[in-house]
């Protein structure tokens, strides 16, 4: 079966209203605040173990979120964060599950990347490459067979693409026609491996083509961008016809995890994506054109730093899990 393989176009201007630019605006100020903030607790000792920041991309997340419908499901791998903000996971429980606290969604005892929240639609962050993708496509399933009209959203690394499970997933979801977009977020290096070393297919987004998988390319650093794909996707996928795939072409401007110096890339190669495509830069200009004063943009980041502020306060003032917690959260009563 062939598929159609789009490739990237501009946005029309009117594709999101200035009041979704607004909120996209916020949400991705709220990423980028909060995970700047993380990378500082772990650099002084409050987080342990691994801490994968999401600075750059937000635009993905905050775009598809603005295309979602109340329900989707959404599942990832372990750079986690900007997902669980988005789908409405409270700052404080995030922030104090990465200081390990009793506050935080697993009570302290998972981290980064073992938190999720059922009432929240969202199904974790998962460390093993790949894992999410099967997972999202049982999320799928669940929705084909109860027929309850939501779309599962699964976001995985270019790094993650060859796996064979991603593979076997691809094949299972068209064969039944599950309601699954696929998002593969190409950052362009798999931990400290470049995509140009690591993958012979250099066109991600035909990866669905031999299970008749329609596929797109699309700008990830922009927020129109995404929600003008992710609204044509989903709606593909909520009517029947099946899964999509969407690769997003970002960037991440810190290292795999923070304890990754990224010396496999140059400085001014960071520094170039950050001066001309960063996405809050580029919307913030946009939004000026539209009467967006600096003000306006001041206070609503005052706004958002006092969330985050407060995400630390709450994450040091909770008590950090009792030895009892050892015990609990091991089986579900039938």
């Amino acid at each position: 079966m062939g598929t159609k393989n789009k490739e990237p176009s501009a946005p029309e201007k009117s594709v999101l209203t200035f009041d979704q630019k607004k909120q996209a605006l916020k949400d991705m100020l709220l990423i980028r605040r909060f995970e700047e903030k993380a990378g500082q607790l772990y650099g002084m000792g409050l987080i342990g173990g691994f801490c994968h920041l999401y600075i750059g991309q937000e635009a993905i997340v905050v775009g598809i979120g603005l295309a979602m419908k109340k329900g989707d499901r959404s599942v990832t791998s372990y750079r986690d964060h900007g997902q669980m903000l988005v789908a409405g996971m409270s700052a404080r429980g995030v922030m104090a599950e990465l200081t390990g606290r009793s506050g935080g969604y697993s009570h302290g005892k998972g981290g980064s990347m073992h938190m999720f929240s059922s009432e929240k639609e969202f199904y974790g962050g998962h460390g093993i490459v790949g894992a999410q993708v099967s997972i999202g496509t049982g999320l799928a399933f669940a929705s084909k067979y109860r027929q309850d009209d939501k779309v599962a959203i699964v976001y995985y690394g270019e790094g993650a693409a060859n796996q064979g499970q991603v593979y076997e997933s691809f094949n299972y979801a068209a064969l039944h026609k599950l309601p699954c977009l696929y998002v593969l977020e190409n950052n362009r290096y798999g931990m400290g491996t470049s995509v140009e070393r690591a993958s012979a297919s250099k066109d991600f987004s035909k990866n669905g083509e031999p299970w008749g998988i329609p596929g797109q390319k699309v700008d990830g650093m922009n927020v129109a961008a995404v929600f003008k794909a992710a609204k044509e996707a989903l709606e593909h996928c909520r009517s029947g016809k099946g899964p999509y795939l969407l690769e997003m072409e970002t960037y991440r401007y810190r290292g795999h995890s923070m304890s990754d110096p990224a010396k496999y890339r140059q400085r001014s190669e960071v520094e170039d994506m950050r001066n001309t495509r960063d996405p809050i830069e580029a919307l913030k200009a946009e939004m000026q054109q539209e009467g967006f004063s600096e003000e306006s943009f001041k206070a609503l980041d005052k706004e958002i730093k006092s969330v985050v502020q407060d995400a630390v306060t709450f994450a040091q003032e909770s008590p950090e899990p009792d030895e009892k917690e050892l015990w609990t959260d091991i089986l579900v009563e039938a």
